[in-house]
């Protein structure tokens, strides 16, 4: 299964500890949901070039 994180909008880099992690305060078992693909995550939008323009 594919997962969408690298895509979604609240996808974000710690400079610091040099990992990826969701801004989005989500518990663990939504999020062992979502990794075993028995659930979409909730708080997917899928970032683009154009997403800031749309919304303004």
């Amino acid at each position: 299964m594919e997962f969408q994180c690298d895509e979604c909008w609240y996808n974000c880099y710690d400079e610091e500890e040099e990992v990826y992690y969701c801004e989005k305060d989500v518990d663990e078992d939504e999020y062992a949901r979502v990794m075993t693909g028995r659930r979409r995550c909730p708080y997917f939008i899928k970032a683009d070039d154009y997403f800031i323009s749309r919304h303004q």
